[in-house]
């Protein structure tokens, strides 16, 4: 199960109080009181598995470790260790009270969520030549402490879009060694998957429904993914009896998450089409192709269409041509 959106609470470590102590040692008089260490600080850092949240499903709030206390004879207290959490890379950081967001983008990157508090100065620390035997230190200060909402959102060349059973899961398949579960019926795919096709990254996005963007079905969960794709794959089902409307529908909900999907570059696949007559396929491709040029769905902008079976050689290496030019683009960049 992906987990893609949980709230959890971190607490930086409080730093450890100074000591008061003085010297032991023989002919050697004065203030010995260490200081406390710091406590430790909070992290999130970004790693490539996407499943990486799942670690917050159950466990909620975390905490790094509490600096030392400053101890005798100059002693300064060790300072707490830092806790780094792993979160998927494309995660969204929201600060829960002020509102702020930040985002992990890189592998190894570090962003940090909750400063450590600084350990108390010991006596030691106070000595002047007014106050030559101090008694004075300070406590530890408390370490930051905040809550978050962890926001993923894959980072992926292509994505896929479409109906339930529209044939994602199966070109992604053909096209990757990525394993998603695959029948002849819908919601088959229950949360996003990812494949390889040499440099670019493909996701395949769990079908949509009328009502997608208002939550309806799997509904806004997945929306979300599709904003950092830089193109679109759209499936449309040769078997589906409207096939405009399909496509049609698909758009409405894209728009009304966001209006900028709309502007990425897209590829239309009548898929499946191994399933139905030869003539009745190439019938529904011609009234997709003719979209574009209706006054009604000029806006829509559909800049290629063709037909796919992943039974097809043919049409496997079309979709392959694309993805080629796609990656040339992608290196260029």
């Amino acid at each position: 199960m992906l987990i893609d959106d949980i709230h959890i609470g971190v607490s930086a470590g409080k730093g450890g109080k100074g000591a008061v102590a003085f010297n032991k040692n023989m002919m050697s008089l004065g203030p010995a009181g260490g200081s406390g260490g710091h406590g430790g600080s909070v992290y999130a850092e970004g790693i490539v598995d996407i499943g990486a949240l799942r670690q917050f499903r159950h466990k909620k709030e975390f905490a790094a470790e509490n600096g030392k206390d400053g101890r005798n004879q100059f002693k300064d207290g060790h300072d707490g260790e830092d806790l780094v959490l792993k979160v998927p890379v494309g995660t969204v950081i929201h600060h829960v009270i002020d509102g702020t967001a930040r985002e992990v983008t890189k592998i190894g990157e570090r962003i940090l969520l909750a400063q450590g508090g600084k350990g108390g100065k010991g006596n030691l620390q106070f000595k002047s030549s007014k106050n030559t035997s101090p008694r004075q230190s300070q406590p530890g200060l408390p370490g930051d402490r905040f809550m978050f909402r962890f926001e993923l959102k894959l980072i992926a060349d292509v994505g896929f879009v479409g109906m339930p059973n529209a044939g994602k899961s199966s070109l992604l398949n053909s096209l990757t060694n990525a394993k998603s579960k695959v029948a002849n019926y819908p919601f088959t795919t229950l949360e996003p998957n990812l494949g390889a096709y040499y440099e670019l990254i493909l996701a395949d996005i769990p079908g949509l429904i009328e009502g997608a963007a208002s939550g309806k079905g799997l509904g806004i969960k997945f929306l979300r993914h599709i904003e950092r794709t830089h193109i679109l794959f759209h499936f449309i089902s040769a078997e589906s009896s409207d096939p405009v409307r399909d496509y049609t529908l698909i758009r409405k909900e894209l728009e009304k998450y966001n209006k900028k999907l709309l502007e990425k570059p897209e590829y239309i696949f009548l898929s499946k089409c191994d399933l139905i007559d030869e003539a009745d396929a190439k019938k529904k491709l011609s009234t997709l192709s003719a979209m574009h040029k209706s006054k009604s769905t000029k806006k829509m902008s559909i800049p290629k269409t063709t037909m796919i079976s992943i039974y097809d050689e043919e049409s496997i290496a079309r979709v392959e041509k694309i993805l080629s030019i796609a990656q040339k683009e992608k290196i260029a960049s």
